[in-house]
């Protein structure tokens, strides 16, 4: 697998998870429990603080689910890896 690659053992994000993003880049793609896959980059909104923004995807059950952009409430790094806490998604 590759260091670009998140595995989530869900079909969707939800306010709470952790995910294991890679530290030297913003731009990865995150693998779905249900082989479902969406491109996501991790940005700055217009106070500086980290978001999420997951591109547009399908479930395997055919749920289309569209983008959306994230609010990190944290973001700690261990090495190569940053773990971000997600917020709410915004409107």
């Amino acid at each position: 697998m590759s260091e670009y690659v998140i595995e989530v053992p869900y079909s969707h994000l939800y306010p709470g998870l952790i995910l294991d993003a890679p530290a030297d880049t913003d731009d990865f793609l995150v693998l779905f429990g249900d082989d479902s896959e969406s491109r996501a980059q991790l940005l700055n909104d217009d106070t500086g603080r980290p978001v999420l923004r997951m591109g547009g995807y399908m479930t395997a059950r055919g749920t289309v689910i569209d983008e959306r952009v994230w609010t990190v409430r944290e973001s700690v790094q261990h090495g190569n890896r940053l773990r971000l806490r997600l917020g709410r998604s915004l409107p």
